[in-house]
């Protein structure tokens, strides 16, 4: 015999899945393009780190209106910082190019389908390198910092 209380709590959580719709995963050749983009220029993106990282730094103490003691702390810890925020989110997109791969290629044959982007920085954020290619984009240096401009 099940207990009152069990009884209470599977009936609740049945309940609550039955009330979540399900969201529909949907991909084509932008996904697999996606996925490969990430898959390819990760790499990329974590020897750049500190290169993308300097220019970063080098862009907000030009552009940001701090005290002069500010700017002269903030330099080496900051470049140190942002380049290990540069080199995690180059392994985040290699990750996302890892999971996205998968349902890139499975649902090919879907035509006009799309999956919405795992980690959209990639999409959004300036790069040093950025050129959109129909076969896939050719995208690196990606400034994960910064907002888009």
């Amino acid at each position: 015999m099940i207990s009152p209380a069990r009884f209470v709590t599977s009936l609740a959580l049945a309940l609550s899945l039955m009330c979540v719709a399900p969201r529909p995963a949907h991909a084509g050749y932008d996904t697999l393009k996606r996925s490969l983009g990430n898959l390819f220029f990760a790499p990329f993106d974590l020897i750049l780190s500190p290169v993308v990282a300097g220019k970063t730094v080098y862009t907000h103490l030009r552009d940001i209106e701090d005290t002069k003691a500010v700017r002269i702390a903030y330099t080496v810890p900051g470049y140190f910082w942002i380049t290990a925020v540069q080199a995690a989110s180059a392994g985040i997109r290699a990750a996302t190019g890892c999971l996205e791969i998968l349902p890139g290629i499975v649902l090919l044959p879907f035509p006009g389908t799309e999956m919405t982007p795992l980690f959209d920085p990639v999409e959004k954020a300036d790069a040093l390198v950025d050129f959109p290619n129909p076969a896939v984009n050719v995208k690196f240096g990606v400034d994960y910092t910064s907002p888009p401009s």
